[in-house]
């Protein structure tokens, strides 16, 4: 097992040496929902997945996220837009690090450590709205340095 990671490590690093941009990956593709990322980080990418597409549509899911940090996390800060048509509709914003107060586990994490999270996420909405939209979070340290980014593009034609 740790040399197929180890092979798809080499694999990442030569794509990135040849590529001028990431990819963009399949987090899940289902009848009715599709959502894909891309790394809006021109020099890192990361590995994201969730269990079911169909999760999604609940309140709580099971994702799976990791990388290598390129910057340590003191204090860590989400921004998130929610983009149709090119505009931002709406945005979000909040403090999921900070001296004294840490909402996730991997806070305190240093530069170059390994950040893996298995299990559940809330988002704290009760469904997903339906059509096509780009979501767009970027977390940022103390420093103001980005520490994962991303465009999520979203395909729901779910009925509730």
């Amino acid at each position: 097992m740790k040399t197929s990671n180890v092979l798809v490590l080499i694999l990442v690093l030569l794509y990135i040496n040849a590529s001028t941009e990431w990819p963009t990956h399949t987090v899940c593709k289902e009848e009715n929902l599709e959502i894909h990322y891309k790394s809006c980080d021109p020099q890192q990418d990361f590995a994201f997945s969730i269990d079911r597409c169909s999760d999604v549509a609940t309140h709580t899911f099971n994702i799976r996220a990791a990388m290598v940090l390129r910057h340590s996390i003191k204090e860590l800060y989400i921004k998130m837009d929610l983009i149709i048509n090119g505009k931002t509709v709406l945005s979000y914003s909040d403090t999921l690090c900070e001296p004294g107060h840490s909402k996730l586990i991997f806070c305190g994490k240093k530069k170059g450590e390994h950040l893996y999270y298995e299990g559940p996420v809330t988002l704290g909405i009760k469904e997903i709205p339906q059509g096509d939209y780009t979501i767009s979070a970027k977390l940022t340290n103390e420093d103001h340095n980005v520490v994962a980014c991303a465009d999520f593009t979203v395909k729901n034609y779910l009925e509730y």
